[in-house]
């Protein structure tokens, strides 16, 4: 049953939560978006319990006291920003899933950077929030244990024309560095992103994206054939061949030979 709307002072026993359902905490200084938030919520069959704060200070004070899977977090509230509430909450050791429900859409790359759930716009229709849960449900696992989202898939939000398109991190084939934007090439085209490649690669260096290039960053479990010419290497992806520069060669040979390399093109003689 989904308490919402609960006081802190739960009645004995409540602190275990019913296998596999979560518990989630509401903040928004908004009365009435945080009473509708809980509403629908306390109605998904996935929740067990819901909580709602009104401010972010409140907010930290029930997180450092509750076991939290989920946080529903508005973003521009005083004191303290949803934001800035997400930061804290990535030095926690275990760190409750992040969904930032907002009016703005131009927080979303900030929100991708902290490694965000999901992010939805207000006024929240039902079936995004349906899905916000799944997403959630996803970066949990099998015991149920609260996990980072990194730990798992990760969702892009990328910005064109004010509409905002959501974009998996396992969908992307490679980035590629463009000035003060990446590229993101997947197989259905290419997004831009307002982010330095180098952050990319060190959020990403765990789900298995490898440099190749100082431009380039690879999808090792998307890499279909590596040739090696002269100590210099390629490697394909998708339908496209990347130039690996010498630097990362070795880099790039390590790494396959750990996770098992994938087919190997002979080298092309001279004309």
């Amino acid at each position: 049953m989904a308490i919402v709307g609960a006081m802190p002072d739960r009645s004995a026993g409540s602190d275990r939560r019913p296998d596999g359902l979560l518990r989630v905490l509401v903040v928004d200084d908004e009365r009435p978006v945080r009473e509708e938030l809980g509403y629908l919520l306390g109605r998904d069959d996935r929740v067990a319990t819901v909580e709602t704060s009104g401010s972010a200070l409140e907010a930290l004070r029930v997180l450092e006291r509750e076991d939290t899977d989920a946080v529903f977090l508005d973003i521009a509230m005083p004191e303290l920003s949803g934001l800035d509430i997400a930061r804290v909450l990535a030095r926690f050791k275990t760190s409750p899933a992040i969904v930032f429900v907002t009016a703005h859409e131009g927080h979303a790359v900030e929100a991708f950077e902290i490694n965000a759930v999901d992010y939805l716009l207000k006024p929240v229709r039902e079936d995004r929030l349906t899905e916000a849960v799944r997403r959630v449900v996803e970066t949990h696992d099998g015991t149920g244990e609260g996990t980072t989202a990194a730990a798992h898939d990760e969702t892009i939000p990328i910005e064109l024309g004010g509409v905002t398109r959501f974009v998996q991190r396992r969908e992307v084939l490679y980035a590629e560095a463009q000035g003060d934007y990446v590229r993101l090439h997947t197989a259905e085209g290419s997004h831009l992103l307002r982010s330095p490649l180098t952050s990319l690669e060190d959020r990403w260096s765990d789900a298995g994206f490898v440099r190749i290039h100082r431009s380039l960053l690879v999808a090792a479990a998307h890499i279909t054939q590596v040739r090696f010419d002269h100590g210099r290497a390629a490697v394909r992806v998708g339908t496209v061949e990347l130039q690996v520069s010498r630097r990362h060669t070795s880099e790039l040979r390590d790494l396959l030979v750990r996770r098992g390399s994938p087919r190997t093109a002979p080298a092309r003689t001279a004309d």
